[in-house]
């Protein structure tokens, strides 16, 4: 009560969460905003027939602009996918990455000029296909006037699409620059949240209001909600629990302002990967999917059959590829985020060493075997949370775009528990700034 009373107190911190507000206020008024020529309701059409995977992902992520076919239909996407790559990149498979990487302030800049240019390029590619993708759906999805789409129609539609992107990428600047939290991360949280009250009102029309509702659907209504706020407690404490490695440092040398051992500790998260592996296994399981669904003359035959059990995550074997595909990512980013041989080799620059472990290898390979460890606990903990909507689903009969839990949870905590941070440090800031003055 005190932290929130001091945030209101203070006007520079009121003024970031409003103008993040408005910055919010601007980009759903965006989501209403159609693209030219297009038909938006044979997109929506489209999408309530498909059945979930990577497009209705997409769709939540961007605040249900996917679905209208609005100019920010990409949402922010292109940007994501294209700092994933860049950061991959970096681990020596492109050597100017690497040495940009060590630059310092000069070498982030190139690496962020680089990614923004690679989001450009991705939107436009990505807008392109998928409209094109669109069309071989055999829906009518442009305007009565369009009667002959050609290859100018759909670059100027890419070309809309893309301009979308951008804007969403500066929109996301502004709120870094001069709002609270990463831009990037509180424009995919306001699209997830913007949702929420249509999933209430589904749950309320499911169990309450429907014809022959009875104490029995008001039980099963109880019963999801109290899952919910399980569920969020439970992401909540996760996604802040870390492993602590005790290190001690060595006496100091003489003559130094301080002497002794100086006590300390690094702490690694047990979810040091994030929200990233359930991500890459849905859009590597959905890919196939999605472009079954954009050619329906496969959907029938054997083929198409075989892909959807293979590839559709609720369906038996396609869920037992898509724990172990989060399995893979989670130990592969971990050891991405975290690297053993580098943090051994700073420990040991510093004189720092670990209790009863021996600097240099000795100390690489407890890492290793520590984050392996953690990383086991992470990668479970990731695949309860993204079941919990393919179970509950099952349980609870829930509407198609109610989930408890899943990927979107995820993310929304984590970047919650984040901004939650900055405004707790800018408020302190603030405090002791006033009292030296």
């Amino acid at each position: 009560m005190e932290q929130i009373i001091a945030v209101l107190k203070n006007k520079d911190v009121m003024k970031k969460i409003f103008f993040t507000l408005f910055a919010f206020l601007i980009y759903k008024t965006a989501t209403y905003i159609h693209i030219p020529l297009i038909n938006p309701e044979q997109i929506a059409q489209f999408f309530d027939s498909a059945d979930g995977g990577f497009l209705n992902i997409a769709n939540a992520f961007t605040g249900n602009a996917l679905k209208n076919y609005s100019i920010i239909a990409l949402g922010i996407g292109p940007y994501i996918t294209a700092s994933i790559v860049v950061q991959l990149l970096q681990m020596d498979i492109i050597p100017v990455l690497k040495e940009w990487q060590e630059e310092g302030e000069a070498g982030k800049h190139k690496i962020n000029q680089l990614t923004r240019y690679m989001a450009i390029a991705l939107a436009f590619i990505q807008a392109l296909a998928m409209t094109y993708g669109f069309r071989l759906t055999g829906n009518s999805i442009f305007d009565i006037g369009v009667t002959n789409p050609n290859f100018f129609t759909y670059t100027y539609l890419a070309i809309v699409m893309t301009a979308g992107s951008a804007f969403l990428l500066w929109l996301s600047d502004q709120i870094t620059l001069r709002g609270v939290g990463n831009g990037t991360s509180m424009i995919i949280v306001a699209g997830i949240v913007s949702g929420m009250p249509g999933m209430v009102a589904s749950l309320v029309q499911s169990y309450i209001t429907a014809d022959g509702s009875n104490w029995g659907s008001y039980g099963t209504f109880a019963l999801v909600l109290l899952l919910y706020v399980f569920v969020i407690f439970f992401v909540t404490i996760m996604q802040s629990a870390s492993r602590k490695i005790p290190i001690q440092y060595s006496n100091r040398p003489s003559g130094a302002k301080f002497q002794g051992k100086n006590d300390s500790n690094i702490p690694l998260k047990i979810n040091s990967a994030g929200v990233i592996p359930v991500i890459f296994a849905i859009t590597l399981l959905s890919i196939p999917t999605t472009i079954m669904n954009f050619i329906p003359n496969l959907t029938g035959t054997t083929l198409g059959l075989w892909m959807k059990e293979m590839f559709t995550y609720t369906r038996p074997l396609g869920y037992i590829i898509y724990v172990g595909l989060i399995f893979v990512f989670a130990f592969f980013y971990a050891f991405v985020q975290i690297n053993p041989d580098k943090m051994a080799k700073n420990l040991q620059n510093q004189n720092a060493y670990v209790p009863g472990v021996r600097p240099g290898v000795d100390t690489e390979n407890y890492i290793s075997r520590l984050l392996i460890k953690i990383t086991i606990v992470g990668a479970t903990y990731l695949v309860l949370i993204a079941s919990l909507p393919i179970f509950a689903t099952m349980i609870f009969n829930l509407p198609s775009y109610v989930q408890v839990g899943g990927t979107s949870l995820l993310i929304v905590v984590g970047v919650a528990l984040e901004t939650t941070k900055q405004i707790k440090t800018q408020t302190q800031d603030q405090k002791y700034s006033g009292f030296i003055k």
